[in-house]
């Protein structure tokens, strides 16, 4: 390698790197969409820990959860994490009202969070981790690593696997809890843990992604494919007119 390739090779790794942060920004939600993960929680186990009151406590966590997706469609921005927020907000309410039962505002989530890590680690093993078919579409390569990348599918399955057993870490901790602390330990803990298992999981997607081969843009081979067909046609189509003309 000469010294005029190594700038080359280091700006190539830069723009991939750079592709894959913004890409795992848009697909987690980035800071904000953390804020609006862990802002309800902390809303309800802060309320909760000064009054003991369910109501209170669930009521406070719903509209904070519903003022966030206000504020998103106020900006138009994209709700999609907000509104997560608030389907899980809203599941926790009513399994805790049925119930109840404080604690049990925060089983739903820990239900997700455990079906989440098995659906990554069984999407994994039949080879089509999920964190590919979550970021295919980000990246423009839709399902092309399977198949044409297979180096990508390699880093796929093993941001897969760190994603489940990360996720499965936390169920270890959260569920003992469930039944053995009160309710104020347990969202405590949660809120805890919401952030930096994630970040640990997302920074383990980068460091394999960006390692990994640059993605297929299935996208731009179909739109050349297209603008080549278009091209033979249009080539085509004065031949044709000629050979009229001629036979005439």
């Amino acid at each position: 390698m000469t010294s005029l390739d190594k700038p080359t090779d280091n700006t190539s790794a830069d723009d991939a790197r750079a592709v894959t942060e913004a890409a795992l920004f848009e697909a987690f939600g980035g800071v904000r969409g953390m804020v609006e993960t862990v802002l309800p929680g902390l809303l309800f186990v802060t309320i909760f820990t000064i009054n003991k009151d369910l109501h209170w406590s669930a009521i406070a966590a719903l509209a904070v959860s519903l003022v966030l997706v206000v504020v998103r469609l106020a900006m138009k921005d994209t709700v999609k994490h907000a509104f997560s927020g608030v389907f899980g907000v809203v599941f926790g309410v009513v399994f805790a009202m049925f119930t109840g039962n404080a604690k049990d505002f925060y089983l739903p989530g820990m239900l997700y969070t455990l079906g989440l890590a098995l659906a990554y680690i069984v999407t994994t093993l039949a080879g089509v981790p999920l964190i590919g078919l979550i970021l295919g579409p980000v990246f423009k390569e839709n399902l092309s690593w399977r198949k044409r990348n297979p180096g990508r599918k390699k880093a796929y399955a093993k941001a897969s696997w760190a994603w489940g057993l990360i996720l499965l870490a936390k169920c270890a901790v959260l569920f003992p809890l469930y039944w053995w602390a009160d309710t104020t330990q347990l969202g405590w803990v949660l809120v805890a843990l919401k952030i930096p298992p994630f970040l640990l999981a997302v920074w383990l997607t980068w460091v394999f992604l960006a390692k990994a081969p640059a993605p297929i843009d299935v996208f731009a081979e179909m739109e050349a494919a297209e603008n080549a067909a278009r091209a033979e046609e249009e080539s085509a189509s004065p031949g044709v007119g000629g050979r009229h003309r001629r036979d005439g």
